[in-house]
């Protein structure tokens, strides 16, 4: 075999300690020397002191030395003297001399190899303490070029980066267009707001004085009919009664559009009056029995915009027992001091799924959602089949109202 084969030092220690004195065997070491021969890993093996015992061919190319060169040296002054930056690497914090000084095995992929160009190359190697009646008299080390493996590994993350970039950037504009729906949202919101409120003024300005001055002329009519000598029983009179109570009718009617419009009690009397008349007259009007209670800081005055969001959220929980609860009972409670506003809307309906409060169809759901969130707040649902529903509104009254009160659009 040629010393560039497979070289071996001559040194008492036996390769690999087994029983006997089979390391003096001349066709068994011919075999070892085979068998390393045939591998694409690197190997060597290195005594106490760290000098180079053996080493194939395999490691000798990739070290870029000649076998005969590296027996006898200082593996870790050949081949692993400095860090993969440059910066001197001690021989006391080498892995490869910790573990067969230590009796322990190690595995490391995070370092680099030096060839005798002076060039450096990623490697995987470990490195196995060869024992001799259980004293440790060496270690044997197998290592990999792992070039390519890190340079697939870069091209990796740097797809990886890529598309977690471009992931960021498509879920920014996500977000961004999420904040201008719910700004849009917002937007409609108000103007659809403003323009219940100038509806309602015209037809209380407009059409109610119009039906008052009707109301005043059929009822003079009336009465200079009754003056008049005529036959009994008189028809005009009975017509002009009947137009009297057609016209009271809709003056009812007008008030009640007026009402749902924009309801003057919000105006008059505040937000939690407001409230509990539209709970009252829900009850009434669904023949439900309902269980009120209200607790709240009389000193919270609630700006006109947010006051809004929360009758409106109230309303639509109302409705939602209407339409879908067949309840016989609802319950209401009512929170509120200068930190926060809790209102939830129980009932003991037919309850429904959570999937189907979370639908995409849930458009009331989705409204009450949007309009909690735009003052920082938020809409909690509990529900299940046969077991009736609970729609909370949590809202804080600190810096998230502020700050929605300043956006655009802030009316409700």
């Amino acid at each position: 075999m040629s010393a560039d084969s497979i070289s071996l030092a001559a040194s008492p220690l036996p390769l690999v300690v087994a029983a006997g004195n089979a390391g003096a065997d001349p066709l068994w070491q011919h075999q070892l020397g085979l068998l390393l021969e045939s591998t694409g890993e690197g190997i060597f093996g290195i005594d106490l002191d760290g000098r180079c015992m053996f080493i194939n061919r395999a490691a000798a190319q990739l070290l870029g030395w000649k076998p005969s060169q590296a027996l006898g040296c200082n593996m870790h002054e050949l081949a692993h003297h400095s860090h993969s930056g440059g910066a001197h690497y001690p021989e006391v914090d080498c892995p490869i001399f910790k573990a067969f000084r230590q009796g322990l095995p190690c595995r490391i992929d995070a370092e680099v190899f030096w060839r005798q160009d002076g060039t450096a190359f990623p490697v995987e190697y470990s490195s196995y303490p060869i024992l001799d009646g259980g004293q440790v008299r060496g270690a044997v080390i197998t290592f990999v070029d792992i070039t390519e493996r890190r340079r697939t590994a870069d091209a990796l993350q740097q797809a990886k980066d890529q598309l977690e970039l471009r992931v960021s950037e498509r879920t920014q504009e996500l977000q961004a267009a999420l904040a201008q729906l719910r700004e849009l949202s917002a937007y409609t919101h108000a103007v659809r707001e403003d323009e219940r409120t100038r509806i309602a003024r015209e037809v209380h300005d407009e059409l109610g004085s119009l039906l008052v001055a009707l109301k005043m002329d059929v009822n003079w009519l009336g009465k200079r009919l009754g003056e008049l000598d005529l036959p009994l029983p008189n028809p005009m009179q009975g017509k002009c009664q009947n137009m009297s109570h057609l016209i009271e009718t809709a003056v009812d009617n007008v008030g009640r559009i007026i009402t749902d419009l924009r309801p003057s009690i919000l105006d008059h009397q505040g937000l939690w009056a407001a409230l509990e008349w539209q709970a009252q007259e829900f009850a009434q009007s669904a023949e439900l029995h309902c269980d009120w209670t209200m607790q709240v800081d009389d000193s919270v005055a609630l700006p006109e915009p947010l006051a809004m969001a929360v009758f409106r959220i109230f309303q639509e929980m109302l409705s939602n027992v209407g339409r879908h609860a067949q309840a016989s009972a609802i319950g209401v409670r009512i929170t509120a001091d200068s930190r926060r506003i809790e209102l939830a809307v129980r009932d003991n309906g037919v309850g429904a799924r959570a999937d189907a409060l979370e639908a995409r169809t849930a458009y009331g759901v989705m409204g009450m959602r949007e309009r909690a969130r735009h003052f920082g707040g938020d809409i909690h649902i509990t529900s299940a089949p046969g077991q009736g529903a609970t729609f909370a509104l949590y809202l804080p009254l600190a810096e998230l109202t502020a700050k929605a009160l300043d956006k655009p659009g802030s009316v409700a």
